[in-house]
């Protein structure tokens, strides 16, 4: 498959996220082009803060494979990687990571901080922008129907909980 194919996969899995009331961010690992796994958010679903869909993906794929170390594997997720995922992303080795969405708020590939730039043992290749307008239309469709949400919540509840 293609980096736009797989960007794509990736999409389908943030629209997943979108459907169980979760931030739309979807994540596919690859190798060779071929997925090995695929994830999307479910922080809220699971009630862990750990459940970002990079995560997912990565210990998947690692499952899949049969090893923690993805030196041949690549990354390609909807919105560019907060510092926890980052760490993964380092620690599993993955040699490159395609990012749709820029973070403003928690990204750590350049937005925020660029965590790969440090002297860590290991350094991806990171590639920003691709169908970055499908990415960012999601996420900003997502907040704008939070916010309608937050409005019509009676005070003390979370909104982004389904009733």
């Amino acid at each position: 498959m293609t980096d736009y194919e797989l960007m794509g996969l990736a999409l389908e899995q943030a629209k997943k996220a979108v459907l169980l009331g979760e931030v739309p961010v979807g994540a596919v690992v690859a190798k060779d082009g071929v997925p090995i796994a695929m994830a999307h958010n479910t922080r809220e679903t699971e009630k862990n803060a750990t459940h970002h869909a990079e995560l997912l993906a990565i210990d998947a794929a690692c499952k899949a494979l049969g090893g923690w170390r993805l030196w041949q594997c690549e990354l390609f997720v909807t919105l560019e990687p907060c510092p926890m995922c980052s760490g993964a992303i380092i620690n599993s080795r993955l040699k490159r990571v395609v990012y749709g969405a820029a973070d403003t708020k928690a990204g750590c590939c350049g937005s925020v901080t660029d965590l790969f730039a440090m002297p860590f043992n290991h350094k991806p290749i990171i590639e920003s922008g691709l169908r970055e307008q499908e990415a960012s239309a999601l996420l900003s469709e997502f907040f704008l129907q939070l916010r309608e949400k937050r409005k019509n919540t009676p005070k003390g509840e979370q909104p982004w909980k389904k009733r």
